[in-house]
């Protein structure tokens, strides 16, 4: 949701460095709002990129440490990745929903249904040269309620799905603090004042995609946006958890 002018704004902040375990994200992030000569101000979010996030907060894992299961190598051989990998894949996992040769889509511990669990190899090559792989945020939420209390603004996390249907993957939010994650239309009216009945906005969601398009997918490396001109209105703060479609209402399990 805009306000009534309906513009908004998208400003990548510049010189956010190579992150690395350890670094303190929110100073950053705060030294690139401060080139930026950019102030928080009212209706403003902060998009951050899952992969500064976990680097950040040291979720790397080095292959050569990783000893595959008997489940692991059966199910490399069936996907034809390295059983390491997929050993890793599997301890973020609660189950498998699809394999195939070259495609493993797990339903990650957080609930997400997503490829190889969020488990990432690009850009995450370290300078001693080790085979290190990237997770998820252990929480994601409690990541952007970090952020968020240190830098005054609302933050989303992003990372890059892929959907059912469609092809190509986009921005969604895998972590969010000081919006609502969902914005509840039911009981508005339409243009013609009939009463909205089962309008759920993905609200996160939506302004994680929006910043995709500048942080991109490759060498980019604008891995902070800062989103200008938004208003929820009196809608409540809620989690990035809550976009996650509970078993009960999901026709495809």
């Amino acid at each position: 949701m805009t306000p009534g002018g309906a513009r908004l704004e998208l400003i990548a902040l510049p010189g956010i460095p190579m992150v690395r375990a350890g670094d303190d994200l929110a100073a950053l992030i705060a030294d690139g709002f401060a080139r930026a000569g950019i102030a928080p101000r009212p209706g403003d979010v902060l998009v951050v990129a899952q992969k500064v996030v976990s680097k950040a907060e040291g979720r790397m894992v080095d292959l050569a440490a990783v000893a595959p299961s008997p489940r692991a190598v059966a199910l490399a051989g069936e996907v034809r990745k390295d059983p390491r990998l997929v050993e890793v894949i599997l301890s973020e996992s609660v189950r498998v929903v699809r394999a195939r040769p070259g495609l493993l889509i797990v339903e990650h511990r957080l609930g997400f249904v997503m490829a190889n669990a969020g488990v990432d190899r690009s850009n995450v090559a370290p300078p001693d040269g080790a085979e290190r792989v990237l997770l998820l945020p252990r929480d994601p939420d409690a990541s952007a309620e970090t952020l968020r209390a240190r830098l005054g603004l609302p933050v989303v996390i992003n990372d890059s799905f892929g959907r059912a249907w469609r092809r190509g993957t986009v921005g969604v939010a895998i972590g969010a603090a000081g919006l609502p994650a969902l914005l509840d239309l039911r009981g508005r009216p339409d243009l013609f004042g009939r009463r909205l009945e089962v309008s759920i906005t993905g609200f996160a969601d939506e302004i994680a995609a929006a910043a995709s398009l500048l942080m991109g997918q490759g060498a980019e490396a604008r891995p902070a946006v800062l989103v200008r001109g938004l208003d929820w209105g009196e809608a409540p703060p809620s989690r990035a958890a809550e976009l996650v479609r509970p078993a009960a209402e999901d026709l495809f399990r």
